[in-house]
């Protein structure tokens, strides 16, 4: 199993609504970068949901539902969805400041690739930030 965490802005899809939906295709990434990570997901795998630019922290756990297949909202073939359904919140949010803060984290993709709406997360990484939010890994 791999982690990644995948950004939204609380205002555009939050994580109260992915909990209210059930189930959602991560739609709109038109970034190769972050289009390929959402290629290298597979089904199972464990994702931080982040709220970027209003909150800024991460506040659930989410889980791939569905591996990749073409954007159904764009008829470029270069794009491709997950869907994602949702795991639990978090105890308690992990702020970008407590992560940058954290020099075990240094190296997280969210510190260095701040713009990067889907990154791989090590499973060191993955265990600090739920320690960081009271849970267990």
């Amino acid at each position: 199993m791999a982690y990644w965490l995948v950004k939204s802005e609380p205002g555009v899809y939050s994580w109260d609504q992915l909990v209210k939906d059930k189930k959602t295709m991560w739609e709109g990434v038109r970034n190769y970068a972050a289009r390929n990570n959402l290629k290298s997901m597979k089904k199972g795998d464990q994702v931080l949901y982040y709220h970027s630019n209003e909150g800024t922290e991460i506040v659930g756990i989410a889980e791939v539902a569905k591996e990749f297949y073409q954007d159904p909202t764009t008829t470029e073939e270069a794009w491709v969805v997950v869907d994602l359904k949702p795991v639990r919140k978090l105890k308690q949010p992990v702020s970008l400041a407590t992560i940058k803060g954290e020099k075990s984290l240094a190296e997280m993709a969210l510190v260095r690739l701040g713009r990067l709406s889907v990154q791989p997360v090590t499973e060191s990484e993955w265990k600090k930030v739920l320690s960081l939010a009271g849970e267990k890994s």
